[in-house]
């Protein structure tokens, strides 16, 4: 895995940059119809910015008035939007529909593009995923910026799958293979792992993904905990029991919570050791935002008060 410590020659702006969706979650549920900025990508940075990173988003919004909300909730995460990120005529929204037992089904109503644009200064580490990664036009953009990143910081990937807005199975498989050989750290659900590899255990699909280039691999299982893989070491690490408002953001979070870690390893590696502190604090992250309704993830402080000898005080940025 690269090394996530700038150059001495090139400090950095952002030690992380996300770039993909941001749109409003329409939430509807039992107790009525509710608006949230959402989308998985604009939700790992304001986790991030919540957490202490400096952070930047590239994503596509309108000049509107959700366009609006969604910049204003960055802002207030500390997060930066990135030139370019205005483009679209209509912000995008994502309809969830909650169940009983705060599971959420997802209609969406999204237009992507993103413009040829680089960020000035590449970051500690790049994340993307999600719709953005899929959806033309703006996948190809996405996948041109990690062409002419990868090899210069660590990249990050969650394909967060949303099979409403794929074409073929095949189509869709064959996109997230293409990708992940440009990224270092893959992380997906147990849901988005069995719709990519149905029929393989959750084990054989962390191994493939190694497999495809990737250096560690992810797969969190809900309330059943997490699996994290090397190509030197495989671990389970349990989940945080927690009282459950809804799911929206979870996984997020703990992406959030991933990428916190990765950036303040100081040069440890992954080993077991290293693995399982990953694991224990991402999944303390998403018990966190399930305890809340929509998606609003933990503080750095809310970590560290649970887990004080895992998570820093502070993030030194670069």
């Amino acid at each position: 895995m690269k090394n996530t410590e700038p150059a001495s020659s090139a400090r950095n702006i952002f030690d992380a940059i996300v770039v993909g969706e941001a749109l409003i979650d329409i939430v509807t549920s039992p107790d009525g119809t509710s608006e949230h900025p959402g989308g998985s990508p604009a939700n790992v940075a304001y986790g991030l910015g919540r957490l202490g990173v400096s952070t930047g988003l590239l994503t596509a919004i309108g000049d509107d008035e959700r366009g609006a909300e969604i910049e204003a909730h960055l802002r207030a995460g500390g997060v930066v939007l990135l030139p370019g990120s205005h483009s679209l005529a209509r912000t995008a929204s994502a309809t969830a529909t909650l169940a009983a037992d705060g599971s959420a089904r997802y209609e969406f109503d999204i237009d992507w593009k993103l413009p040829p644009v680089a960020p000035a200064h590449l970051p500690r580490v790049l994340h993307t995923g999600s719709i953005a990664t899929f959806l033309a036009p703006g996948a190809g953009a996405v996948k041109s910026l990690l062409e002419q990143s990868h090899r210069s910081c660590l990249v990050t990937y969650d394909p967060n799958i949303r099979p409403a807005l794929l074409g073929s199975h095949a189509q869709a498989q064959g996109i997230f293979e293409d990708l992940v050989p440009l990224t270092d750290v893959v992380k997906l659900s147990d849901e988005d792992a069995l719709w990519l590899y149905p029929g393989k255990t959750l084990e054989d699909t962390a191994a493939h993904i190694l497999g495809l280039g990737a250096d560690l691999a992810v797969i969190t299982q809900g309330p059943e905990g997490s699996l994290l893989a090397t190509a030197a070491a495989q671990l389970s690490v349990p989940s945080v029991k927690s009282e459950v408002a809804d799911t929206i953001g979870a996984g997020d979070s703990y992406m959030a919570a991933l990428i916190l870690g990765l950036l303040t390893r100081t040069g440890e590696g992954l080993g077991p050791e290293v693995l399982d502190r990953l694991g224990r604090t991402a999944s303390l992250a998403a018990a966190i935002t399930v305890r809340r309704p929509g998606a609003k993830p933990p503080t750095l402080e809310e970590l560290r008060a649970h887990l004080p000898a895992y998570v820093p005080g502070h993030l030194a940025h670069a």
